[in-house]
């Protein structure tokens, strides 16, 4: 199978045979409450049971202290360094400020947390606020609104922004579909602060809600983009102003193409379960909110043990196809840290691992995750939340990157941080309480 462009960028149309039905209580309960009622009544009727235990579990991971995504539960040190990124900070620094000098005094505070905050940890990708920090930017006025987008826009590669956006827009879509957009719409993402903005010092945002959710570290010209979710339910706009939009069609199919080009022995290794729901999955593996995702919202400390095949058995076409989907999911970056990544990617490619989950026909739903020391991607069709297919399909996709052995948020270069230089020129010992 191959599709050009063209046709990858199409959309089907499919999901409009899964529409739901609105008279349901849970559709009227959103027509009628803010983000904010929702997510008190949430909290408070424990409806449904099912989510609300799992929001649970959340808060108890939570408690453990980070320590990062590991194959067996072991920190592996010294594989990330500090480094040129040539990440534009004054910009960003600029905008951020902007941001800042636009916000009212209750909205400073409400945007700045310390830099080793665990409120880094407290985004999720479900449409309830789940978390309610920094600013909503559905609650603010347009030229905040504005200022805070800037600062997306600065921060990340075109592409990336054009992304993100286009997660938006389509997050606002399922809001009409479901007429529920007081919960689900172009903007009810929030965006919060860790550390003070610095052209020299360790910083950084997040922005979150549902179906997008990107922490951003940032330290001089270097970033660390990760974790980062991005879903859509469906992944396109076939009607109205945005019509003809679609994202993460390029990795679903470039995931499908190196499948099908496995021999059939190594797609047979490759694949840890036949079936998306296997009966032969333990306890856990597969849950209703994340389903096949292993390192979704608050998972932190997961243990992810190498499955799969190494990829070291793959063909020089076949490295191509994973170096094409890891370029899509470093897609965030800026392009000199994009290909910095990616160079350090491949420096470990004796020890990255492919594994599958689903069948490999051009139609069926699939996941796939690619895992190495330096990084960690999954990507999963998912059964309906709002749409009503029982089952996984193609409109339905869930992806996610991690950074193992304690990269997320920038954790693993935090420790290598020279000292700064104090106010009366002479250099102090970079203290984290200072920031």
């Amino acid at each position: 199978m191959s599709h050009s462009a063209a046709e990858l960028a199409k959309p089907t149309g499919e999901y409009r045979q899964y529409l739901p039905d609105l008279s349901l209580k849970r559709f009227q309960v959103m027509r009628e409450q803010d983000a904010h009622e929702y997510a008190h009544a949430f909290k408070t009727q424990k409806q449904p049971p099912w989510l609300h235990g799992l929001y649970m579990h959340w808060l108890d991971l939570l408690q453990e202290p980070f320590k990062g995504v590991t194959t067996d539960g072991n920190v592996r040190p010294g594989l990330f360094k500090l480094q040129e990124e040539d990440v534009p900070i004054d910009a960003i620094v600029e905008a951020t400020e902007n941001v800042l000098s636009l916000a009212d005094d209750k909205q400073r505070q409400a945007l700045s947390y310390h830099i080793d905050s665990p409120e880094w940890r407290t985004w999720s990708n479900p449409e309830f606020l789940l978390s309610n920090k920094g600013l909503r930017l559905d609650e603010i006025d347009n030229k905040l609104r504005d200022a805070i987008l800037n600062v997306l826009k600065v921060t990340l590669s075109p592409e990336g922004y054009d992304k993100a956006i286009k997660a938006m827009r389509i997050n606002h879509f399922l809001g009409e579909l479901v007429e529920s957009t007081k919960v689900m719409n172009e903007f009810s993402y929030n965006f919060v602060l860790f550390g003070r903005p610095s052209t020299t010092r360790p910083w950084g945002w997040s922005f979150y809600g549902h179906h997008l959710c990107l922490n951003i570290f940032l330290y001089k010209g270097q970033i660390i983009a990760s974790p980062w979710f991005t879903g859509a339910e469906p992944n396109e706009i076939d009607s109205g102003p945005y019509a003809g939009t679609r994202i993460m069609q390029i990795e679903e199919e470039l995931g499908l193409r190196l499948m099908q080009s496995l021999t059939p022995e190594l797609q047979k290794k490759a694949t840890v379960f036949a079936e998306m729901h296997d009966p032969a999955m333990p306890p856990g593996r597969w849950n209703r909110d994340d389903q096949r995702h292993v390192c979704g919202a608050y998972r932190d400390n997961r243990v992810v043990p190498n499955e799969g095949i190494p990829v070291s058995s793959f063909t020089d076409e076949q490295k191509k196809y994973m170096y094409g989907i890891f370029e899509q999911y470093l897609l965030y970056l800026p392009a000199r840290a994009r290909q910095l990544k990616l160079d350090h990617i491949r420096e470990f490619e004796s020890e990255t691992y492919f594994c599958w989950i689903g069948a490999a026909g051009d139609s069926d739903p699939f996941y796939y995750r690619l895992q190495s020391p330096v990084i960690l991607i999954e990507f999963d069709h998912h059964s309906g939340v709002f749409l009503n297919n029982e089952e996984p399909k193609k409109f339905h996709i869930h992806t996610l990157l991690r950074t193992p052995n304690a990269g997320d948020y920038g954790n693993a270069l935090r420790a290598q941080i020279p000292a700064i230089e104090g106010l009366n020129g002479k250099e102090i010992v970079w203290e984290k309480s200072a920031l």
